[in-house]
């Protein structure tokens, strides 16, 4: 890699740093070009070249954090060996993440990461393919060997993901109801009842 690309390199990541300590500190209204370059020391004309603006400096936030999200809940199904372990691992590592990075957590549960799915679904899905087909291919095999109940892998997945994220969010909420290590232990026995082909009874 040449010093120049190096440079460039550094710069998107001062700029992606900053855009998430701009983001903590004031929430999505105050993530301003002027906010950005302020925090970052990078240039307005940098900022542009990079990201063309500041939903696109936003959405590879979004993919960055999104990135380390799925690496690590994936990382925690490899040391796995039955469907009922590897949910058990997930639900962990997930809500694990949460944790320990909140602010990009709240980033990843938020309205705008919302609004951009939404909005551009397939784009995303197809581009997200090749991250989250690992899951996909997880929970096909164990409904091939008979763990998991004989649905489609993006329904299961949904039953399996679906109240996690619902915790996340209500945790990240700051209502002060949920406690996530407390939902760690418990969740994965239910998600599991949900989802194992024996309906949780072996």
């Amino acid at each position: 890699m040449s010093r120049k690309q190096q440079r460039g390199e550094a710069t998107v990541e001062q700029l992606l740093d900053a855009a998430l300590r701009v983001y903590a500190e004031t929430g999505e209204q105050g993530l301003t070009v002027a906010a950005i370059t302020r925090t970052s020391g990078v240039s307005l004309g940098s900022l542009y070249h990079h990201f063309g603006s500041i939903d696109g400096l936003l959405d590879a936030l979004v993919d960055r954090w999104l990135g380390h999200l799925l690496g690590e809940t994936l990382a925690a199904l490899e040391h796995t060996r039955t469907a009922r372990t590897g949910i058990r691992a997930l639900v962990r590592a997930y809500l694990g993440f949460v944790q320990e990075h909140r602010d990009a957590a709240r980033l990843l549960h938020s309205a705008h990461a919302d609004r951009r799915a939404v909005a551009d679904g397939r784009r995303l899905r197809d581009a997200r393919e090749a991250r989250v087909s690992p899951l996909v291919q997880w929970i096909q095999g164990y409904v091939e060997r008979g763990e998991l109940a004989p649905l489609e892998p993006p329904l299961i997945e949904s039953l399996i993901l679906g109240p996690v994220v619902g915790i996340a969010r209500r945790w990240l909420s700051g209502i002060g109801d949920v406690d996530l290590d407390r939902a760690a232990v418990l969740l994965p026995e239910r998600i599991w009842r949900a989802v194992a082909a024996d309906h949780g009874t072996g």
